[in-house]
């Protein structure tokens, strides 16, 4: 069996960021105490079982995603959410309801057509 060298490049599914940032169970948690309110890494280490650095790393996942924003309080980061990536979240999401909504739709009335 022979391989050609010359397969074309095809691009892979590449998931959104965001998506993938949140894919995770201490990102998600953590990202849900800082929807609550701004946080600093010390007070969302005291709320998880994770150590300070680990908590350094999601946020920085999250952060690179662009899910949250940081500014300097003293020698301290606090944390909130980022109102852009939140609402690239909610667009999504936004489509994907639109999209389920719309199939919905289309089955109920084909299947009302048949029974007519």
């Amino acid at each position: 069996m022979v391989v050609s060298h010359n397969l074309p490049f095809v691009t892979t599914y590449q998931a959104d960021p965001c998506w993938t940032a949140l894919g995770d169970a201490t990102r998600r948690a953590i990202f849900e105490r800082i929807a609550d309110r701004p946080r600093a890494v010390v007070e969302i280490a005291r709320e998880l079982p994770v150590s300070r650095p680990a908590v350094s790393q999601h946020l920085k996942v999250l952060k690179d995603a662009g899910l949250v924003i940081d500014h300097p309080v003293g020698a301290r980061r606090v944390y909130s959410l980022n109102p852009v990536g939140l609402g690239a979240l909610r667009a999504d999401l936004e489509r994907f309801w639109s999209s389920a909504l719309s199939g919905y739709k289309r089955v109920v009335e084909q299947t009302n057509e048949e029974e007519s």
